[in-house]
């Protein structure tokens, strides 16, 4: 086996140092039989052994790949390499985010040219104070491939910094601590965590979350007192339940410590005086399957969001000492045509993000007036809280986005509703948003339900059938992928593509019932949406079969697997990055990260109508002996959301069992995860690499 691996990595390289186009042929993974048997069925998995990463043969099985990758697309290196700069000359190399006030001081991050990470930074008191730099990003990651950091956080005293940081792109981030005033990181590391820690009031008592080291679900809430042995920390709270995980973070009030537990259908949340960490946590209402709520606090009341008896959700307040479900009072009612997505509390005010007919409106309720929604002008547009701080404030800080307009940050006085553009990120390169024009367009699906999608192309985009376009879609967990300004399609658009976005069942945009129409046994929704999306594009001539690519990734990854097995004709080429495709398998191992999470969203296959409802979508399952568009499959060794060996099989199986002569090449990006690369132009080699193996399947070189 390993001197036919050899062989194959000998072909790839020969073929790379050619520059033309060569003809090579694949890697062919080697088949061991595995019977998977449940419920009376068999599934036959003969790729089942690319699970053990500890294997040589695998890791050489990978590599071949990614040679094989490099030499089928060494023709387009120029090419992608001309997209890497085209997209990197359109970023601001010196650049800062807007600053935002807490506890005395300004805080903001900023990039300085040709380095991959930010400064994190603060002014005390005044934008014309001395800078002091919390943490050096780029000097902090120059001896790793890949290095983030999960979150950080600044004691209430202002004096230290405690920091996540990740190496490994596996999402278990070790937490540091450090003194702003000395420099000096302090011997307080703790490793296996979410990211970062909650500061209790006493300036020297922390909450984190802890993960399980199989699982990765975040499963304990640890106290630990700076100063003090690791080792010594206590356990605060354990989430039993393995469908569930756990966190902590502090209410805006500053005045508690919230604790949440949270399944897909089901919270529970747990309060602390944040000046008493060492006292009991108190819980708020005790779990009941199908009740969601989220808490912030305000004056005696903690506001609380939530679907009682409300789909769509509505806000109920209710007194801290009395804070069972049956002391909840309304506060704004639940609406049929109104979802309710989040709110913010301030002294003097509240705000409410709704989304009716798809589209979000901030409403601005006073505590002593009128209250009125923010109007903005276009057809399609996203909009959403930004950092608010300060609690006191009567400025209302937001973010405002289109296919159109790169994203602006907005201060909104909510007395005298004057709006102040505060920043727009700056395109360079002579970008200018009037060249382009975005819509509203709705696809007709299967059983008749009306599917939006978000569209956007160059202004003179004649509707002649002949136009290239790439559709992109997600549609699980409720999450809804807004029409936000997107830099790096400008490639796409400024070679004639038409861009769109298909808000298919399984998210949110239409409110709770059409993320329901979308998963457990509902989840064909998602895909025949999708595929009735793309039927939509090309009968309404915007561009046509052989000129239409999809993209998705993990979940939308899934997504694609499972249209082009139903439909494969409809496509030209797909891309699909870290997808979740082998669901049968991976939702019966409750020791894959996630797996037991997400129960709600997929259903148990433990559970015979779940088993056989999967089953008859899941990708890796229904790949058939068939034609399928040319394929880009991405993964990243370490992925922590989607193992790596789901793409590594699905691609293996494809290979031997379709009949055409696209190519389908697979890329393992052996250094990261789930999220790419950490980098702040690292990613632009991936999206070169996309984009021109999508340019190559329909003659565009340049």
């Amino acid at each position: 086996m390993k001197k036919q691996i050899f062989s194959f990595l000998a072909i790839a390289i020969i073929a790379i140092s050619c520059t033309s186009k060569i003809e090579v042929k694949p890697p062919v993974a080697k088949k061991i039989l595995k019977e998977l048997t449940i419920h009376g069925d068999t599934r036959i998995d003969n790729y089942y052994w690319m699970r053990d990463r500890d294997n040589p043969e695998v890791i050489a099985h990978l590599e071949a790949e990614n040679a094989y990758t490099d030499a089928v697309m060494k023709h387009t290196e120029p090419l992608q390499e001309k997209l890497f700069e085209e997209i990197k000359s359109k970023i601001k190399q010196e650049d800062n985010s807007v600053p935002y006030m807490k506890n005395g001081y300004f805080y903001y991050t900023r990039t300085v040219p040709e380095t991959e990470y930010y400064l994190n930074c603060r002014k005390k008191g005044t934008l014309d104070a001395k800078e002091e730099i919390l943490l050096d990003v780029n000097k902090m990651a120059v001896d790793f491939e890949y290095f983030a950091i999960g979150s950080s956080s600044v004691s209430p005293d202002n004096e230290i910094v405690a920091y996540g940081v990740d190496t490994l792109s596996r999402r278990q981030y070790t937490v540091y601590f450090k003194n702003i005033l000395t420099g000096e990181v302090l011997g307080d590391v703790i490793p296996n965590t979410t990211g970062g820690v909650t500061w209790a009031n006493d300036n020297k008592t922390v909450f984190y979350m802890l993960k399980d080291e199989v699982t990765l679900r975040s499963e304990k809430i640890m106290k630990h007192t700076l100063g003090t042995p690791v080792e010594s920390d206590i356990e605060v709270y354990y989430e039993a339940d393995e469908t569930f995980v756990t966190y902590i973070y502090k209410t805006k009030s500053d005045k508690y410590l919230i604790i949440a537990c949270q399944s897909t259908l089901t919270s529970e949340f747990r309060f602390l005086d944040a000046d008493n960490p060492n006292g009991s946590f108190k819980i708020i209402q005790p779990r009941i399957r199908g009740l969601e709520y989220a808490v912030d606090h305000f004056g005696d009341y903690f506001y609380i969001r939530t679907n009682l008896n409300s789909q769509n959700f509505k806000l109920v307040k209710t007194p801290v000492n009395k804070t069972e479900v049956e002391n909840w009072e309304e506060v704004i009612q639940h609406r049929e045509d109104v979802f309710l997505e989040d709110f913010d509390l301030f002294k003097n005010y509240l705000v409410v993000s709704e989304r009716k007919e798809g589209i979000v409106r901030l409403r601005i309720i006073p505590w002593k007036s009128e209250e009125y929604y923010i109007d903005f002008d276009e057809e399609v547009y996203a909009v959403q809280s930004n950092v608010n701080m300060d609690y006191e404030s009567n400025v209302f800080r937001f973010s405002y986005t289109s296919l159109t307009t790169p994203n602006s940050i907005f201060d909104f006085n909510i007395v005298t509703k004057e709006r102040t553009l505060m920043k727009r990120v700056e395109v360079l390169g002579g970008f200018d948003q009037n060249n382009y024009e975005t819509k509203r367009i709705y696809a007709t699906a299967m059983d008749g339900t009306k599917i939006p999608m978000s569209i956007v192309y160059r202004k003179g985009m004649e509707k002649n059938g002949n136009n290239p376009a790439l559709i992109y879609g997600y549609g699980s967990y409720g999450a809804t992928m807004d029409p936000s300004f997107r830099l790096s399609i400008l490639p796409l658009l400024d070679r004639g593509f038409v861009y769109a976005i298909a808000h298919i069942r399984g998210g949110q945009i239409n409110g709770r019932t059409w993320y329901d129409q979308g998963k457990l046994l509902n989840k064909m929704n998602t895909f025949t949406d999708f595929n009735d999306c793309a039927q939509y594009l090309i009968d309404e001539k915007y561009t046509n079969n052989q000129k239409l690519f999809a993209m998705g990734g993990s979940a939308g990854g899934l997504l694609v697997g499972a249209c082009i097995n139903l439909k494969p004709e409809l496509y030209k080429g797909v891309v699909a990055a870290v997808p979740f495709v082998d669901v049968v398998t991976t939702m019966l191992d409750e020791s894959i990260p996630l797996t037991t999470g997400e129960f709600d969203e997929w259903g148990n296959p433990k559970e015979e109508k779940y088993y056989y409802y999967m089953k008859s979508y899941s990708p890796y399952d229904n790949v058939e002996t068939k034609d399928y568009p040319a394929l880009l499959v991405t993964t990243g060794l370490h992925d922590s959301q989607v193992q790596y060996f789901e793409p590594a099989k699905w691609v293996a199986k494809l290979r031997d069992m379709k009949t055409d002569k696209n190519p389908l090449i697979f890329r393992i990006n052996m250094d990261y995860g789930h999220g790419g690369a950490s980098g702040r132009f690292e990613w632009i080699k991936e999206t070169a690499l996309e984009y021109a193996f999508i340019f190559d399947q329909i003659g565009i070189n340049d």
